[in-house]
């Protein structure tokens, strides 16, 4: 028994008894503290009990008890509660040490805690126990420890399964261990040996323990059996045999033998071995015969033989006469041996008697004859071609112009000649057609629409010359008060007129209003219209003030920087996202794409200033080292894509700069177009690209027994989750999760997707394969949008309305995304919102000062104080070192007003969060007091 006295208001004593096996509250305790404290004023102030040692989780093995632990400095006491109850006094093996460095009193207690202990508690709460600790200061509590009973169930929820598959076939082993606490652990046996995937690559294991062999081997073949342990036991399922069988597979043929008949007929044959490869493992022996025989005829030789020798000839003028023979009896065939001897015999005739003359005058005849025939000959061949001639010059003549009228008359683009009035198929023949259509006048490469008051209309050659090219889908309409003409471009064009002075009448950048030229043109009245599709494109007429062009919700956006366009001209400048099944994509052999294909423009018109194009982009960028080769790439006028620069390999030449953040990209050029970003993998590492998984489901209520989930993978950008969203709401999609973020690696191995844990006794999968997979190539090109996979369920009955499942999202090799799905079908939802979540919803245009965070005055006190070169280096260098825009300084070095650029740059860059402070601290980095003072005085900072 303790007691102790403590003095308190006037003489009123109040005992404090602590009696063996109990103890007092928590409320008691603090008074004693206070007691304590009043009746020792003297004694040092201790502090509060700080624990070393906390009670740890802990598991009740059998009727093994469990032993729970605490120490702490400086304590007085220390005892347990378990469930909000104190632990008798009897129970606790208290050690006591004093700490040689503070001098502080050490304190431990032991307690055990038994199987009937933690059976006796009833309810959903599970068993706990803390500990508390006493000093003069207080008192302190440890964190809970918890309590559970371990067991292992005897039986494998599934157990592995014997198979025999073919050589480098994948192969998928399942196991689900016993239930228990806590979960088991599971390993795999191959041959009663560990399976350790990194010591072997081609063994996989799954999150749900199952067993991926990516490429079966003859040495595959073995005996597999699952093993499930935790603190209580350890489970051994049935053995699965795994046979890895290779079939046979024939050898090459064999050339063909020699016919066996040497002469007549025979056959000849070839052979091949079913070793290509030869079959094990049961594997089935090559199908088709082992031999070809085919029959064959060996010709037999024929020698020649000669015929009879002819009669004598008559006798020559060199008194011979000869005679002659053939090899024709028979003639020599198949390789046959040729007649041997003379073909030909002469001899004299006349028996040495003969004597040869000449009549001279024979000679002369014949010659002279043939003179006289060729003579004649030559003669009828001119004849001939002068008629000949004369007839051609007949026919051509009725078409010859008049070369004197031709040099007097004016030039015209194009020959004409007159038709023939005989042409039926002319319908006024008296009116020659016209080769030419109104059109503007050209001035250098830009031209504006013309109509003098006195030179009537002004005509063009039709051609396909690129300065006819419009942006997409415009149409101008000309008038004046004689004719009527039209001139509509075609929306395929890749190229934009330059419409130089062109001025909006009227309020606002509603498509399809009034325009008018300025005091440079000549046109005064018209009309244009430009179909785009909402949600997608933007526009706004923009003048030397600039602007911002913004596609809500997508992350694409145009700044124009004042003084951009010139005083005094307006434009009617446009922002396109490009659809994916209307163009072709920029992207090449292993590259792939990573932004929107975005269309700026007109294309055609020039830019004083750059101006600063920003893209989301999907390439993970956050590794130590280099993984992407990154080019950005336009499209020409005839629907070709360049390459406009490539990432880290910028030279003096380049037209642009790029600026990469972790989810944008942010181009500073100086020509209007169609961009886009594209990638490869830099080895040795492969790239990663960031992919979404959105999961929907139809929209309740349901009244058939099939219910339909998709699961969409689409680029990690604004733009790509607003197509999907937008596709699922004209589908009557529900969302029915937030969209999940998954790394997709170049490694060529496809996405897999699965589902697991359907409850059996209500629902059914229609599916007879356990996964289904998306391509590779398909993900990695970028060329098609949207891809998803479907998993179609049926219910038991109308009444089942609650449904539990797992579905697993892995690329066949790496990191994977489950998604948890518990939900009600009945429960009425609304359509998924076609804004994606997180996006802003920024004005899709802004004219004027109101576009930009850094006013005009403060823009132009900070160009004057940093463009100029600083010996100390503090001037737009090192402004674009604070911002962490230096990658490459020599684009901004080229231009009139470097920090003019850099400033631009950080408008695009904070377009959402464009606060001043930023700015503010990099120049206050800087040491620039007095653009600070400026900053202060004019800004809003």
């Amino acid at each position: 028994m303790l007691t102790f006295w403590m003095q308190r208001d006037q003489g009123l004593c109040l005992l404090l008894v602590l009696t063996s096996g109990y103890l007092v509250s928590d409320a008691e305790s603090s008074d004693y503290s206070e007691g304590i404290s009043d009746s020792i004023p003297s004694a040092p102030a201790e502090p509060l009990p700080e624990f070393q040692l906390e009670p740890e989780d802990g598991f009740v093995v059998k009727n093994r008890p469990v032993q729970l632990r605490c120490r702490a400095a400086p304590a007085t006491q220390i005892y347990f509660k378990c469930n909000g109850e104190w632990v008798n006094q009897n129970d606790h093996v208290t050690k006591e040490s004093l700490d040689q460095i503070t001098g502080l009193v050490v304190r431990e207690v032991d307690i055990s805690v038994s199987r009937t202990q933690v059976e006796e508690l009833f309810g959903l709460e599970d068993y706990w126990c803390q500990c508390v600790a006493w000093s003069s200061a207080g008192t302190t509590k440890s964190s809970r420890a918890y309590i559970h009973i371990a067991y292992l169930r005897k039986t494998f929820e599934q157990e592995p399964l014997g198979r025999e598959v073919r050589l480098e076939q994948e192969v998928l082993l399942q196991c689900r261990p016993p239930e228990g606490i806590p979960p088991a652990e599971v390993d795999w046996l191959k041959n009663e040996e560990t399976i350790d995937p990194a010591q072997d690559s081609n063994f996989l294991m799954t999150i749900d323990h199952d067993l991926i062999i990516k490429q079966a081997r003859l040495s595959d073949t073995a005996n597999y059996t699952c093993v499930a342990r935790n603190q209580v036991a350890r489970r051994r399922s049935s053995t699965a045999t795994l046979i890895v069988y290779v079939s046979g597979g024939w050898s090459s043929w064999t050339e063909w033998l020699e016919c066996n008949a040497r002469c007549g007929r025979g056959w000849q044959k070839r052979t091949r071995s079913c070793t290509n490869p030869a079959p094990l493992n049961g594997g089935a022996f090559c199908e088709g015969p082992p031999f070809q025989r085919v029959t064959c005829t060996t010709l037999c030789p024929v020698d020649g033989g000669w015929t009879e020798w002819a009669k004598w000839s008559v006798c020559g003028t060199e008194c011979t006469h000869w005679t002659s023979r053939e090899c024709q009896a028979p003639p020599p065939r198949n390789g046959g041996l040729h007649c041997s001897g003379s073909m030909m015999e002469s001899k004299n005739c006349t028996d040495g008697l003969c004597t040869r003359t000449l009549d001279p005058g024979i000679g002369v005849t014949v010659y002279a004859s043939l003179v006289g025939a060729l003579l004649l000959s030559v003669v009828l061949v001119l004849c001939v071609g002068v008629l000949a001639y004369r007839r051609n010059c007949r026919h051509l003549h009725g078409d010859i112009t008049d070369s004197s009228s031709a040099l007097t008359a004016a030039f015209h683009p194009g020959n004409y000649k007159p038709p023939r009035q005989d042409n039926p198929h002319l319908l006024h023949p008296s009116a020659p057609p016209d080769l030419t259509a109104t059109a503007g006048t050209f001035r250098d490469p830009l031209f504006s629409l013309r109509q003098g008051a006195d030179d009537g209309l002004h005509k063009i050659p039709m051609t396909t010359s690129p300065l006819l090219d419009p942006f997409p889908s415009l149409k101008i309409k000309m008038y004046n008060s004689s004719t009527l003409s039209s001139l509509e471009l075609p929306a395929e064009g890749r190229g934009d007129p330059e419409l130089l002075g062109l001025r909006r009448v009227g309020v606002g950048s509603t498509m399809g209003s009034t325009v008018a030229w300025d005091r440079d043109g000549y046109h005064h009245g018209g009309h244009y219209t430009m179909v785009r599709e909402p949600g997608h494109s933007t526009s706004a007429t923009l003048g030397n003030l600039g602007g911002r062009l913004s596609i809500p919700n997508t992350g694409v956006s145009l700044l124009v920087p004042p003084g951009t366009i010139p005083q005094g001209k307006f434009y009617e400048m446009y922002l396109i996202i490009n659809k994916w099944e209307k163009t072709t994509l920029p992207s090449e052999g292993s590259q792939t794409v990573l932004s929107p294909v975005v269309s700026c423009g007109p294309s055609g018109m020039l830019l004083s200033r750059p101006v600063v194009l920003t893209l989301p982009h999907c390439a993970q960028l956050d590794t130590p080292t280099p993984d992407w080769t990154l080019t950005l790439k336009t499209q020409t006028h005839q629907g070709a894509w360049e390459e406009v620069l490539t990432v880290g390999e910028e030279s003096l030449s380049s037209p642009c700069y790029l600026q990469l953040e972790e989810s944008n990209c942010h181009v500073v050029m100086e020509q209007l177009g169609t961009y886009g970003l594209v990638g490869q993998s830099c080895p040795p590492q492969p790239a990663c690209k960031r992919l979404q998984l959105a999961l929907f489901a139809p929209r309740a209520p349901c009244l058939s027994l099939d219910y339909i989930l998709r699961i969409y993978c689409t680029q990690d950008t604004p733009h790509a989750l607003k197509e999907v969203l937008e596709l699922e709401r004209s589908l009557g999609g529900v969302l029915l999760e937030d969209p999940k973020p998954l790394l997709f690696k170049d490694s060529y191995h496809n996405l897999r997707l699965s589902i697991h844990d359907i409850p059996h006794s209500h629902w059914r999968s229609k599916l007879l394969a356990k996964y289904q997979e998306i391509p590779f190539h398909h993900i990695w090109s970028g060329s098609q949008r949207p891809l998803h996979c479907t998993f179609s369920l049926e219910r038991g009955s109308l009444a089942v309305s609650q449904l539990t499942c797992k579905i697993c999202v892995r690329q066949v090799e790496g990191e994977g995304q489950i998604f948890q799905l518990h939900t009600d079908i009945q429960e009425t939802l609304l359509p998924c919102s076609p804004i994606p979540s997180g996006g802003t919803c920024l004005p899709s245009s802004q004219v004027g000062p109101y576009a930009f965070r850094l006013p005009t005055s403060i823009r132009q006190k900070i160009c004057a104080s940093l463009d100029a070169p600083s010996a100390r280096g503090c001037d737009w260098r090192l402004l674009a070192h604070s911002l962490d825009f230096d990658r490459y300084l020599n684009y901004f070095a080229t231009k009139p007003s470097p920090t003019a650029v850099l400033l631009d740059l950080w408008e695009a860059c904070h377009q959402g969060d464009a606060d001043l402070v930023s700015l503010a601290t990099a120049l206050e980095e800087m040491g620039k007091s007095d653009v600070m003072v400026v900053m202060t005085t004019d800004g809003d900072c």
